[in-house]
């Protein structure tokens, strides 16, 4: 297989990941489901956000890190993959529609291969969807932005960043 065809068919492995992970997060699986199926045991997950939001926007701007079921006793309660999804759930509820997710076209993917020979790439999802506190029930729309990174050998997700509109989210938490 010449190196374009191999990096073609990691694209394409990092792509297919991709779409899994957004469509079971359309349609509402469970954050373990999720972690377990398409993110690598020592995954990773950040919202980018300024920190003075972290007062009511507990997800914003920490990274998360590895899984509940791996946590050690060192391991801080709340830093978890895991957590982020409690957190993020118990402040915000989530209302994709039919065009939530793009076409898999749309996804861009960048590959490269390091000295080992093994493939290394991102994945970057312009995504839109209706969101409302739960505190408040105020909601907003909102493009918001998916960054998956670190694939394994597996093509699983090792990091997971988002980039989102948090003053609207602020806005909305506030009473």
């Amino acid at each position: 297989m010449s190196y374009s065809e191999a990096a073609c068919h990691a694209a394409e492995r990092m792509r297919a990941t991709a779409e899994g992970f957004c469509k079971s997060f359309v349609a509402g699986s469970s954050p373990t489901e999720m972690l377990d199926t398409f993110f690598a045991s020592n995954c990773q997950i950040t919202e980018h956000g300024p920190q003075w939001a972290q007062i009511r926007l507990p997800f914003l701007g920490t990274t998360f890190c590895g899984r509940r079921a791996r946590r050690n006793e060192n391991t801080p309660i709340g830093t978890t993959c895991d957590d982020y999804y409690d957190i993020l759930a118990s402040t915000l509820s989530f209302h994709p529609t039919q065009d939530t997710v793009p076409p898999k076209e749309e996804f861009r993917v960048a590959v490269d291969k390091d000295a080992e020979g093994r493939w290394h790439g991102s994945v970057t999802i312009k995504l839109h969807a209706k969101f409302a506190s739960i505190k408040t029930g105020k909601s907003w729309e909102e493009d918001f932005i998916y960054l998956l990174n670190d694939f394994d050998d597996d093509m699983k997700i090792g990091h997971l960043e988002l980039w989102a509109d948090p003053l609207s989210a602020w806005m909305a938490v506030v009473d």
